[in-house]
């Protein structure tokens, strides 16, 4: 009867329409949980019956103007705007829990063997899709949506304000409860799931559309979705296989849909090796468009795996070989249509396969190059488009000439701009993402081909090309012109990157144009923009790839002259530049192309020039306020190459390198312990470069971490605590106070006898280094006599050796407090054992280098030092030791025999010594 009611208004929705739906709405509950129905006929009409409803609802909406088409609960009259009074009691009456009770019902039935319920699933599906819907449209998103590529580069040109642009960035923000309860649903409901599942493989071409768009809404929504789609439960941490996908999966079914649907071949199911569960599949009028929706789903379902930690396609395309290939290859077909080019609506179709593939090989991009190659990047590299039919498409501008009103109507579906294939993703992800599989699974050739087409600099345009406004007419909105999603724009990024081993690097970083493109990303309010943006690659996780993506850009002559043998290092980083070489193209440039390491290292002086004329220091250190602490490794590590210029070190101080705020963002204990490590190699380069940087340092107010640090539990820490304090003793005495105050000698002390070597090494650096310039430490420098004796005498490495030897030299080189002390606590008998111990190597003619590199030098200098004191110099009247001397006078090398005449000097009467008292 409602339905008859409803019917005779025809398309007006008038105030007796209004009460007809209301009391649908209201009764749906009841037909729902009726238990009686054992034919599903109730089921099935009533929600026919709201399809009708909803679809009338949300074409009325879409007459009206966006002001006046707002969803209403209270306040308005039902003549002024009764579908969006209509709208607001759909979603106070819970209807959209009402429908997820239904699909479970559905499929619960279904599941059990029960044919009855089948009508009813498509007619559910379709209902949740057009509630969706006619949410949206008082959002007005249909009009407004933009990506935040194009939105930064409005606000440049003042057509769009940033308050109304953060508006803009939220996609369907009024349909989100609706998508929550749905998604919330299909993760408890194994009928839901069931029931979308069936739906797709038995639907109508509305139903399958329908499913399609509400599944991907749902992956959008929580990654989580993607692990039900796929099939895959929970697998053992040890392992990195994780089979999903397969034919008894939502994921299967889609790829049911192509293997039918979309390939050209005669025998469609052997070719594709998918299962076939029905004997008529039946024809489509338009299998265009679904083979959108499939792949814009299975697109959705990949970037959301790969945000949730999965790195194996195979989660997708299962562990099958055969099934791999044939899934890759029906998205294969559909990215190669001849159609891209005409400018139809195919374009979008092309676009969304190709974005589907590339979103779908990025799980395997923990892989780089034929050394590391896998079955999958083996299929790809022959199923991707050559370089440079990837750069026609790039080129071809977006024309949307849509055949047919069905291609208009599922255009306007799927986005506002012609540069958006939907409200999340962009018409040229998916080229890039290619591009950059090829670039970089296809090693130094593939690498060639791409710089040889031009792409890097062709990128670099994109990403300057200006939107504009549309007039009214098509719906005053502005028209993006680039394409890119923010996941679009870290594959394009990441091409420019692998492009740099192929000698863009002159035409990217060696000028300041395109440096200041790439580094305009890393603004505050593109920062802001990718941080609000809802889909995927937005977010903290979109903005940490963003960031990641920009710096191994920037890192790239750092990491290229750091890794070559025979080139100087830009900086005594070590731990910043494994942290760096992970997934960087920098780390393979010496052993593919000599050339240009050769090239990239001999520009390394103008590319810092450059650095500083982009001001590089605002948006580094801006872009660790927006990240999270756990994210932030990879920009400190590209701080601490930088601090081995001066002229940036001194800019990044001015900026607020060592402000409280950064401190303590690099300090959270959520943060990586590469970044504790980069903080105190940065400290300690800035501290060995100049003393200018002390007071800085100092204001930074970091003593107590580096107490902390000092008794850490991982050595490297330790170790780099030890560098970083010798390092501020080093120039002046600046910070021995502040040494005292806060009771660091002890524990210095402590660390000479630490049991790791590094930290034992260091220790003694900064022991020496704290009694140089006067002796104002040397009353809590007593206590590392002992443990410097010990170091000299074991089994050390030369270098400690050295440092240990210096730091004696230093404890008498300002006064002779402690030269008692040096004596009896056996300290300057180890030094003599050790002048013994060298003294052969030394003397052998040719052995130069020999002599270079033992503490032999040290421990001459330290023991002439000692030789200024009288308790000392009577201690050494040994004709033993004076044997040794006289030994030593035939070293070849000149440095040695130069402190040996120091020595003698300081006792007239050495060739005849009186014996030892």
């Amino acid at each position: 009867m409602l339905k008859k009611l409803m019917d005779l208004g025809g398309n007006r929705v008038e105030s007796s329409y209004f009460h007809h739906c209301i009391a649908l709405f209201e009764i749906y509950s009841q037909v729902v949980s009726y238990p009686h129905d054992s034919s599903g006929r109730m089921l099935y009409e009533s929600t026919a019956c709201m399809n009708v409803t909803l679809a009338r609802v949300a074409s009325g909406l879409r007459k009206l103007p966006i002001s006046e088409a707002s969803l209403q609960t209270s306040g308005t009259t039902i003549e002024k705007n009764p579908m969006g009074v209509i709208l607001g009691q759909a979603k106070a009456l819970g209807i959209v829990g009402q429908l997820c009770s239904c699909l479970d019902t559905l499929g619960t039935n279904l599941m059990s063997g029960s044919c009855n319920s089948a009508p009813a699933v498509a007619e559910a599906c379709k209902a949740l899709w057009l509630l969706i819907d006619a949410f949206n449209v008082p959002s007005g998103i249909v009009q407004k949506r933009v990506f935040p590529l194009n939105a930064l580069k409005a606000y440049a040109l003042k057509l769009l304000d940033p308050k109304e642009a953060f508006e803009e960035l939220k996609a369907e923000h009024e349909t989100s409860g609706v998508v929550q309860t749905v998604t919330d649903c299909l993760l408890k409901s194994k009928g839901m799931q069931f029931a979308f599942r069936y739906a797709l493989l038995q639907g109508s071409e509305f139903s399958l559309s329908a499913c399609m768009q509400v599944l991907m809404r749902c992956c959008i929504y929580n990654a989580a979705v993607c692990d039900i789609l796929c099939g895959i439960t929970n697998q053992d941490p040890a392992s990195n296989i994780v089979n999903g996908g397969g034919d008894g999966t939502i994921v299967g079914a889609m790829f049911r849909f192509l293997s039918l649907h979309g390939s050209s071949s005669s025998n469609k199911d052997a070719a594709l090796g998918e299962c076939i569960e029905s004997d008529n599949p039946g024809k489509m009028s338009a299998p265009g468009v679904l083979i959108l929706h499939t792949c814009l789903v299975l697109t959705t379902i990949a970037q959301g795996l790969k945000f949730c930690g999965k790195h194996n396609a195979s989660c997708v395309l299962t562990a099958t070989q055969q099934k791999q290939r044939a899934r890759l290859t029906a998205l294969a077909h559909q990215a190669s249509s001849d159609d891209w080019s005409s400018g139809s609506f195919p374009q979008h179709r092309c676009a969304a396969a190709m974005l589907a593939l590339a979103s779908i090989l990025s799980l395997e991009h923990e892989l780089h190059g034929p050394i590391n190659s896998s079955w999958v990047s083996e299929i790809a590299l022959a199923l991707i488009p050559p370089t440079a039919t990837i750069r026609v498409h790039l080129r071809q501008p977006f024309v949307d000439k849509s055949n047919t009103n069905d291609q208009r109507e599922e255009r306007s579906a799927l986005s506002n701009g012609t540069g958006m294939l939907t409200h999340w993703h962009g018409l040229r992800d998916g080229c890039v993402g290619l591009l950059e599989t090829r670039v970089k699974w296809g090693g130094p050739l593939a690498v060639e081909q791409a710089c040889s087409n031009g792409i890097p600099g062709f990128i670099i345009s994109l990403l300057v090309d200006q939107p504009r406004k549309l007039n009214e007419e098509v719906g005053g909105f502005l028209e993006d012109k680039v394409g890119l999603s923010p996941t679009g724009l870290v594959w394009a990024l990441s091409a420019i990157a692998q492009c740099l081993t192929g000698g863009a690097f002159r035409d990217i970083l060696l000028k300041k144009e395109p440096l200041s493109i790439i580094l305009g990303l890393m603004s505050e309010l593109h920062l802001r923009y990718i941080k609000l943006w809802d889909g995927h690659g937005g977010g903290s996780a979109g903005l940490r790839d963003l960031v990641n993506e920009i710096i191994n850009i920037l890192a790239f002559p750092f990491i290229v002259t750091q890794q070559c043998p025979g080139l100087p290092s830009t900086s005594a980083s070590i731990s910043s530049g494994l942290l760096l070489n992970s997934n960087s193209p920098g780390g393979r440039v010496g052993t593919e192309n000599s050339y240009i390491a050769k090239a990239v290292a001999e520009n390394m002086p103008h590319y810092l020039q450059i650095l500083h004329e982009v001001h590089i220091s605002v948006p580094i250190l801006k872009c660790l306020e927006h990240l999270e602490a756990k994210d932030i490794g990879r920009p400190v590590a590209f701080i601490a190459k930088m601090v081995s210029s001066k002229t940036l070190a001194i800019e990044l101080l001015n900026d607020g390198l060592l402000a409280p705020s950064t401190i303590e963002k690099m300090l959270d204990n959520a943060s990586p312990k590469e970044v504790t490590l980069d903080l105190l190699m940065i400290i300690s380069d800035l501290a060995r470069m100049s003393k200018d940087f002390y007071e800085p340092i100092e204001k930074a107010n970091m003593f107590d971490a580096l107490r902390q640090f000092l008794n850490h539990d991982d050595a490297n820490i330790r170790s780099k605590a030890c560098s970083a304090l010798g390092n501020m003793c080093r120039h002046t005495p600046y910070f021995y106070n502040s040494l005292v105050k806060h009771d660091m000698i002890n524990l210095l002390i402590d660390r000479c006898a630490d049991p790791d070597r590094r930290t034992r090494k260091f220790a003694c650096f900064a022991v020496g280094n704290a009694a140089y310039h006067n002796d104002y430490l040397y009353e809590q420098l007593r206590r590392s006599i002992p443990h410097l004796k010990n170091l000299l005498l074991g089994e050390e490495e030369d270098k400690t050796k050295a440092n240990a030897a210096g730091a004696l030299s230093n404890l008498v080189r300002n006064s002779s407090r402690l030269c008692e002390d040096i004596i009896s606590k056996g300290a300057m008998e180890a030094l003599l054992r050790l002048i013994s111990d060298y003294s052969t190597t030394a003397s052998t003619p040719g052995r130069k280098d020999a002599s270079n590199e033992s503490p032999l030098k040290i421990a001459l200098f330290s023991l002439g030092n000692m030789c200024i004191h009288a308790p000392c110099r009577q201690f050494l009247r040994s004709q033993e030791f004076f044997h040794v001397l006289m030994h030593l006078r035939k070293s070849p090398d000149p440095t040695i025999t130069k402190y040996i005449s120091r020595i003698t000097s300081k006792f007239p009467d050495a060739s005849t010594p009186s014996p030892a008292r």
